[in-house]
């Protein structure tokens, strides 16, 4: 069943075209203490994997910083980057987004996929038929919800469970899907 990661272009060391340079891990929102730390709200499956020395890159200018310490904390992860030592040091960096390079992204189990690796695929039913195109995942806490938008803009909601999930070719771009009854008897 598709979910919120993928192995299939790890291997590679370059994004794939259409793939993000990089992906969010984090979003910064005040400085902690009085060493330039700051707390980070954590926006990635792998925290864990924020360590001292990790690159990553901050703001949308993907400035390039090294992580000096990172632990956990009740609002996430209180976070401090190498030359970074004061508390008005770390508050220029409030409010920015933290990236690491897509390349550097953990391998993941066969048959696992990162969302933006779903998004844009194109979606037929268990008979072929072409129904759209993937355009968002929908995260709802039980299980995720991926939204096919069709031909004449009308959307289609699909549980991301195995009864519907059929099948993913990432080569071909294509998922199959089996709809449950009722699915597309609601007006979108």
């Amino acid at each position: 069943m598709p979910s919120r990661k993928s192995s299939s272009h790890a291997d590679s060391g370059s994004p794939s075209a259409g793939e993000p340079v990089y992906l969010a891990i984090g979003h910064l929102r005040r400085p902690h203490g009085v060493r330039g730390e700051i707390v980070m709200e954590v926006h990635t499956d792998f925290p864990e994997r924020i360590k001292p020395g990790m690159k990553v890159f901050v703001g949308e200018s993907h400035d390039a910083m090294v992580v000096d310490g990172a632990r956990f904390h009740n609002e996430g992860l209180i976070i401090k980057f190498r030359g970074v030592e004061t508390p008005e040091d770390a508050g220029r960096y409030r409010n920015l987004w933290v990236y690491v390079a897509s390349a550097d992204r953990p391998p993941l189990p066969e048959g696992q996929y990162y969302f933006h690796e779903l998004i844009g695929l194109q979606v037929v039913d268990d008979r072929d038929e072409l129904l759209g195109e993937l355009t968002e995942i929908v995260e709802t806490g039980a299980n995720n919800v991926y939204v096919v938008t069709r031909a004449d803009g009308s959307e289609i909601l699909l549980p991301a469970i195995p009864s519907v999930i059929l099948d993913v070719e990432m080569g071909r771009r294509l998922m199959r899907v089996h709809l449950l009854d009722g699915l597309l008897d609601s007006p979108n």
